[in-house]
């Protein structure tokens, strides 16, 4: 199975999934098919190759490796960059539909004969070049349409016929099902409007082709591959990832646990290890101001924070098992672990608080302090009500229905609490955020898929009232006055061990609209704790 892999290069991070042994071909999976779906099937169908799919910039983890004004040279020269790093050297080249060019320039930036560059489903970009085909805008929109202009546009390049749009394609690979249509508008979501300069970047640039390549099918591949393998040698190991030269920038890395390979956000180096970790459902990215306002410390040097996504969610691996707080925090001592920290610190919001609880009273000798923000401290009847209705199924639909569902259910979050009781007593003050923010956030709910639940369900089956007097190490319990959650700080000064400090915020720091003022009182707050 091909595993996820990140690289660094002085203008970001490329992403790449790769799987197999044997003399590497590197491949670029185009604007229609997701990178993960990519590898899988060209795993399965190539045994004794080694297959790295890069992400092309502008494309799932790779999206923020862009620069304004970059044409198809420099961003072929940007993946020759992260090829290198990786350890690629004499390669085969194949790209599919309108990765074509940036193939081609791939091939003479690393001097890969013509005969090593394959172009699967040229044709058809062509046939959308020919036509002019463009996605209609996919700037973010408030009602969240967006998203089904991209899963109607990406379908239809799939079952369409490239010049007559009016009828279905007869021939051609077998068209992807709603889970793998799922997968490639997730990633080509992560910056829609980067996918959407990077659709006419690329046909703007199919006639420079030509014949500099081999055209090749899917079925035809393994043929046109055989008498390639004997002249390239064995691929090397993937290294891991590297922060950038900035410690104060975010990047992403991944671990491997006896569970499965968990993404990570990272900043900050040389300071004491914090693992932070999220509010379900979706990934630890609304934790960016967190872990940017910790690692770059605004008292003294800040921390080396790392922020997991939960296996299930995010950009980790969903195993299928069930799920509870206690499983969560084994993960996260795995995480600790794997990455040879021997002692911590713990901050978690929400779900991620009652995973730092149960880690710390689990295991309070690796454990220095811990933050906890709005534990979930709920009436009986209300967390059971809550275990009924919160969490319908989000399947994957070819149409993209499942895309709204998760928009409006994400919305609705911000405007009640609970967000299925539709009615005036349960609106929130917290306000609806821009439909950029929106999107992101909506994307890691979409990333969590069919596991989007599990971990939420776990914070309210969670016994937080029996786990808190369990404490033996310095905690910090505190909310801001926009949380739903705030009034559990009422119960939790009664029931938390001596000593522990139980406070309100002035800001929770990873909502939107936050102020700054407030946001930076409060990462003051969290610095003083933990500093003791």
């Amino acid at each position: 199975m091909p595993k996820p892999h990140y690289v660094t290069t002085e203008a970001g991070q490329l992403r790449l999934w790769r799987g197999g042994s044997g003399p590497d071909l590197l491949v670029l999976p185009g604007l229609i098919t997701a990178a993960s779906v990519c590898a899988d099937t060209l795993a399965a169908r190539l045994p004794g190759w080694t297959v790295t799919v890069i992400e092309p910039p502008g494309i799932g983890g790779s999206a923020h490796a862009w620069t304004p004004g970059d044409d198809a040279d420099a961003l072929a020269a940007r993946i020759a960059t992260a090829a290198n790093s990786i350890g690629v050297g004499a390669c085969a080249v194949l790209a599919f539909d309108l990765a074509a060019p940036l193939a081609v320039a791939l091939g003479k930036t690393l001097a890969t004969p013509p005969a090593a560059v394959l172009l699967a489903n040229a044709d058809a970009a062509e046939g959308w070049a020919a036509r002019g085909l463009r996605p209609a805008s996919l700037a973010p929109r408030p009602d969240g349409t967006h998203l089904a202009v991209l899963s109607a546009h990406i379908r239809d390049a799939h079952i369409l016929e490239p010049r007559d749009p009016r009828r279905p394609a007869l021939t051609g690979d077998p068209l992807p099902d709603a889970a793998e249509l799922a997968a490639t508008v997730i990633a080509a979501a992560v910056a829609p409007e980067r996918y959407e300069a990077l659709w006419a970047l690329c046909t703007d640039a199919m006639p420079r082709v030509g014949s500099d390549a081999v055209r090749t099918t899917l079925d035809d591949l393994p043929a046109k591959l055989a008498g390639l393998a004997e002249t390239l040698p064995a691929s090397r190991p993937v290294p891991s990832a590297r922060p950038f030269a900035d410690p104060a920038l975010v990047w992403h890395d991944y671990v491997d646990t006896p569970k499965g390979r968990v993404h990570l956000r990272r900043a900050g180096t040389g300071g004491r290890p914090l693992l932070a970790f999220q509010s379900a459902p979706g990934s630890s990215a609304p934790l960016l101001p967190l872990i940017r306002g910790l690692a770059d410390g605004t008292l003294a040097s800040g921390w080396e924070v790392i922020a997991p996504d939960y296996l299930g969610n995010g950009d980790s691996d969903k195993p299928e098992r069930s799920v509870d707080i206690g499983a969560l925090a084994d993960d996260a001592l795995a995480v600790a672990d794997a990455l040879g920290l021997e002692s911590f610190d713990l901050w978690g919001t929400h779900t991620g608080a009652l995973v730092a609880l149960e880690l710390t009273v689990r295991h309070p000798e690796r454990v220095g302090r811990v933050v906890l923000e709005a534990p979930v401290l709920l009436p009986p009847s209300f967390s059971a009500d809550i275990l009924e209705n919160y969490f319908p199924p989000l399947v994957p639909d070819r149409w993209g229905l499942h895309l709204l569902q998760a928009w409006n259910m994400r919305r609705d979050m911000f405007l009640f609490w609970p967000w299925y009781r539709q009615e005036r007593a349960a609106g929130r003050a917290l306000g609806v955020p821009e439909p950029e923010i929106l999107h992101d956030w909506v994307l890691g709910l979409l990333k969590s898929g069919l596991h989007y639940d599990r971990s939420y369900r776990a914070a309210f089956e969670y016994d937080t009232r029996a786990r808190l007097p369990r404490l033996t190490r310095p905690a910090l319990i505190c909310a801001g006055p926009a949380d739903m959650l705030v009034e559990g700080l009422v119960e939790a000064k009664d029931i938390a061990p001596v000593g522990t400090v139980v406070t309100g915020t002035a800001a929770t720091v990873w909502y939107p609209g936050q102020t700054a003022e407030a946001v930076t009182e409060t990462l003051g707050v969290y610095e003083a704790f933990l500093r003791g």
